[in-house]
């Protein structure tokens, strides 16, 4: 995969991050169109983390990913937004989210497919 098509990628998915934390921020903490302190310092560190993986070539999303970088309590919290704000893109990003589902699915049919 080009340098250009990585880079592509790495700003989709972190763009995704980003608003699924927004709309887990605004939604569980009321806080309008800022993120909180601790939802900031999440997106941060999400940011981060997709800043600096090295698998960006071979993988879709950081769920389908066999290395987790996130530190134990990161984790739990970005798993929180996921499971919270995954049904609710749908609603609020369509078509993010349609693209992301085809992309994940893709993604797991590919990884099967080399297990075998």
């Amino acid at each position: 995969m080009s340098h250009r098509n990585v880079q592509c990628k790495r700003q989709r998915e972190k763009e995704i991050v980003h608003q699924m934390i927004v709309l887990y921020c605004r939604k569980q903490h009321h806080c309008g169109h800022t993120l909180c302190p601790d939802c900031a310092a999440l997106d941060i560190y999400a940011q981060q983390r997709s800043d600096h993986c090295p698998f960006m070539a071979e993988k879709t999303f950081c769920s389908n990913c066999k290395v987790h970088c996130y530190n134990r309590e990161m984790r739990q919290k970005i798993r929180d937004v996921m499971r919270f704000s995954g049904p609710r893109m749908l609603f609020h990003h369509p078509i993010m989210a349609i693209r992301h589902i085809f992309e994940s699915r893709r993604e797991k049919q590919r990884i099967k497919k080399e297990e075998e």
